[in-house]
């Protein structure tokens, strides 16, 4: 099975736009009915977040797309067995999450990227961080400064243990709640909080190395 998001969005969008949009509970309520035009609402409603969430994990829109994919695949094959122990939401970022894991393990393995300069050309601009200000910059250089800074910090990311990379991408990208990390990595909220310092704290010093570096380049 495969969703093409854009066709989804046709039919669906219309109807979120007029304010016919319902809870979660309700979508899921209503495909477990039988009712499957109930999943593309679901769809239309996260497909930009997940997507989103597997691009900044992967670094790679064309597998981010694949992997998004595969997400709602086994949420379509899940979800008549859903029985609301969680939010909607976190039950597609642990699929996501537990996807886009499996994925860059698999990657890894077959040594996909390894040898990509921090220089190379990328296929978006999208980063894994809020935007930095550069007031000193020219105007028109302001965008060339912006993607430079988000590029570095696409690289000292892509090189922090994946514990810390999961939980920074949730906390600090997805800007989700300690209480929604802790259910969707099945961690004590305590080590939720504890992690995300310490992942902070090494992508500073990454960061930091790689400021220097650009220097003096």
């Amino acid at each position: 099975m495969e969703f093409c998001f854009a066709a989804i969005g046709m039919r669906s969008m219309a109807a979120l736009r007029s304010g016919a949009a319902v809870a979660d509970g309700e979508l899921v309520a209503r495909f477990q009915r039988g009712d499957r035009r109930a999943f593309d609402e679901i769809v239309v409603r996260y497909q930009a977040r997940i997507y989103s969430l597997c691009a900044r994990w992967l670094n790679d829109a064309e597998a981010a797309e694949e992997q998004a994919q595969d997400v709602f695949v086994a949420a379509f094959r899940a979800l008549g067995a859903f029985r609301n122990e969680c939010s909607l939401s976190t039950w597609l970022f642990r699929i996501a999450v537990n996807h886009c894991r499996n994925a860059r393990l698999y990657r890894m393995r077959r040594a996909y990227g390894r040898h990509e300069l921090l220089d190379a050309p990328r296929d978006d601009d999208d980063g894994p961080v809020r935007q930095v200000a550069d007031e000193d910059a020219p105007a028109a250089d302001h965008g060339i400064h912006r993607r430079e800074a988000t590029h570095l910090v696409q690289a000292a990311l892509a090189e922090l243990d994946e514990d810390h990379r999961q939980i920074l991408i949730l906390r600090d990208v997805e800007d989700l709640a300690y209480e929604e990390i802790a259910d969707i990595l099945d961690l004590p909220r305590g080590t939720v909080k504890s992690r995300i310092h310490r992942a902070r704290a090494e992508l500073a010093q990454k960061l930091a190395r790689r400021v220097r570096a650009a220097d003096v380049l």
